[in-house]
């Protein structure tokens, strides 16, 4: 599963892009490779690295930081806690996906998070207009909270749900942005072309094939 999806551009700096969510991207941290389910947020210099490779973090003041902090007992308090947080994050997820509403205590959560950790809004020149930026400046490993928790709201919020979805051969969630809205799998390179050889295969037997 690697190996093809480096040749896609899919994995970078060892973590899977392929949801169209950054925070769906984060939920796929743990995904199941060859040796099965597999932590790839081991530790804070592996969130560092992930922070960056999703866009969240793109200063070289905020990547400064975040080497400075990495060996800390803060970022890795932080860490575990974000990990812990990533699967009721999964398990909403799930609910979503199945036409149900998170659970009170989830949002409770998240809004509570919303309120400790609020991201900013700043206005600026680009390209000859003014436009809003989403922006935060921390202080401690745990002001980190502010992408992450603003984007679960985003998700959570999200009008399209329908469009949440598990890949259907693996445990890889993503948000599916085609015209159709028939995106089945993570990726055509990973578990797409997987199961088309296996249906493939599975046809030439029924018509008498080897």
């Amino acid at each position: 599963m690697h190996a093809a999806a480096q040749e896609a551009n899919e994995w970078i700096d060892g973590f899977l892009f392929v949801a169209n969510r950054p925070i769906l991207d984060f939920l796929n941290t743990k995904p199941v490779l060859e040796d099965g389910p597999t932590e790839l947020l081991a530790d804070a210099h592996a969130l560092e690295r992930w922070l960056i490779a999703s866009g969240m973090v793109t200063s070289t003041r905020m990547k400064s930081l975040l080497r400075s902090w990495r060996d800390s007992r803060e970022a890795a308090s932080f860490l575990k806690e974000l990990i812990a947080f990533r699967e009721r994050l999964r398990s909403a997820v799930v609910r979503i996906e199945s036409g149900l509403l998170p659970p009170d205590s989830f949002l409770s959560e998240v809004n509570s998070l919303l309120l400790r950790y609020p991201r900013s809004t700043l206005v600026k020149r680009a390209d000859g207009r003014i436009v809003r930026e989403l922006f935060f400046q921390p202080h401690k490993p745990s002001d980190f909270w502010a992408p992450l928790v603003d984007a679960t709201a985003d998700l959570l919020s999200e009008t399209e749900s329908s469009r949440l979805r598990k890949c259907e051969s693996c445990v890889v969630h993503f948000f599916d942005t085609s015209k159709k809205g028939s995106r089945r799998w993570c990726s055509m390179n990973l578990c797409g072309n997987k199961l088309k050889v296996a249906a493939y295969r599975q046809r030439k037997r029924a018509n008498g094939g080897v």
